[in-house]
């Protein structure tokens, strides 16, 4: 293409807003994938962990679920724990 003094002048087909939005589309997948390499690897540790819970006599699956009960609130654990109590009550056990 020419400009008005009969220039040949190479034209983008993109325009300058549409490579900012793919470099910033980019930017943040990349970001997502450096994440998700990330949690992959902090799961294979806490396999790791578990493993090794495991091979020196520790329960898995009730370290799991103390890790569980550790995240949630003593109200809401012991409003649970009453029901619970009320239902094996109820059936006798």
């Amino acid at each position: 293409m020419q400009d008005a003094m009969g220039n040949v002048v190479e034209m983008d087909s993109k325009p300058d807003s549409y490579r900012v939005t793919a470099d910033e589309l980019r930017q943040f997948i990349e970001r997502f994938e450096r994440l998700e390499a990330e949690k992959k690897d902090i799961a294979d540790q806490q396999k790791e962990v578990m493993a090794e819970a495991k091979g020196r006599g520790y329960d898995t699956k009730v370290m799991r679920k103390v890790i569980a009960l550790r995240k949630r609130e003593a109200d809401d654990i012991a409003e649970e724990e009453a029901v619970l109590e009320m239902y094996k009550e109820a059936l006798g056990m």
